[in-house]
């Protein structure tokens, strides 16, 4: 069995994901020879047929199955922020996408459907936290991608910082990073690279660099000029500053990069390693605000199991 799995999936596949699915295969054997011993020990009988193997055969196209729709399902999720601070009256709606990683789970023409979605919830400002292609995302859909972004309409325009894939770890896919950035540009897009701009003169956008630059600037340098009175959101792609932001007191951090843990159970070992400070959703640390998106699409694995693809809308308020 799983010797056909391994010729089949990597026939159709990737040496990746074909060993998500035999490994997988192997847990759902052992769990059930595990529990047709239980079953043996309270009925005191051995069944003579092999049910385990199709019990576990079943269980395994029943789980990626759903974890192969969660990664390519695209959700919507709602976040409802309220501060003391002065916002002249007016609510601020961001659009958090993160993780697009184009060309894994959708094209440059893919992304632009997506976007078409995200156009709906009608946002003020739109932000891009890390990851916006991939390694192997080609030239043709990052030039697609970056005038489908430039079509999005919101009050305050679009922003994008870096991932740490962004930049290429293998540098052969045909351009660089700077020229990402040219295309992004030539769309009305704006690259923040630890660079900080007040917007509307209600609140103050902060773009990091990823922990991945080494010439990155710190937390407390980023915010050491800015009115604290004012709003502060905080875009830094990695959660695994937490610390040196929450000391900051800016009001919202968001970020991405996890994958919301990608497939059980990758997130919590993520957290317990430090490799990150939070795998997803919101928290309160004193007064600053952190949410983790999952992403939007996926990296190398085509499964997100224990979590989903998603877009955020956050709204905060008086």
């Amino acid at each position: 069995m799983i010797l056909v799995l391994l010729i089949v999936g990597l026939g159709y596949w990737d040496f990746v994901n074909t060993l998500i699915v035999i490994l997988h295969l192997d847990i759902f054997l052992g769990l059930g020879e595990l529990l047709e011993k239980v079953v043996r020990k309270i009925s005191g009988k051995k069944v003579s047929c092999y049910w385990q193997g199709g019990l576990a055969i079943l269980t395994l196209i029943l789980y990626l199955s759903a974890g192969y729709y969660n990664a390519y399902h695209v959700s919507e999720t709602r976040y409802q922020l309220k501060t003391s601070k002065d916002l002249k009256g007016e609510s601020i709606r961001v659009v958090q996408i993160s993780d697009s990683h184009v060309g894994a789970t959708f094209d440059g023409a893919g992304f632009g459907k997506h976007l078409k979605n995200i156009q709906k919830t009608n946002p003020d400002l739109v932000v891009v936290t890390g990851d916006f292609v991939d390694d192997d995302t080609t030239k043709e859909d990052m030039i697609l991608s970056c005038q489908e972004l430039g079509k999005l309409k919101s009050t305050y325009g679009t922003y994008v910082i870096w991932g740490n894939h962004d930049k290429g770890y293998y540098n052969s896919r045909g351009y660089s990073l700077e020229e990402i950035k040219t295309e992004l540009e030539k769309n009305q897009i704006t690259v923040l690279e630890d660079e900080t701009v007040l917007i509307d003169d209600r609140f103050y956008l902060i773009g990091r660099l990823d922990r991945s630059f080494q010439e990155r600037k710190t937390a407390e340098e980023m915010v050491k000029d800015l009115d604290p009175s004012k709003y502060m959101i905080m875009l830094d792609h990695q959660p695994n500053d937490y610390a040196a932001e929450e000391k900051t007191e800016v009001d919202l951090v968001l970020s991405g990069h996890s994958h919301g843990g990608q497939m059980i159970p990758i997130g919590i070992t993520g957290e317990l390693s430090g490799a990150n400070d939070k795998t997803y959703g919101l928290e309160v640390r004193n007064k600053t605000t952190f949410i983790v998106n999952s992403g939007i699409s996926d990296w190398a694995i085509k499964f997100k199991t224990g979590t989903f693809s998603e877009y955020g809308v956050i709204d905060i308020k008086e």
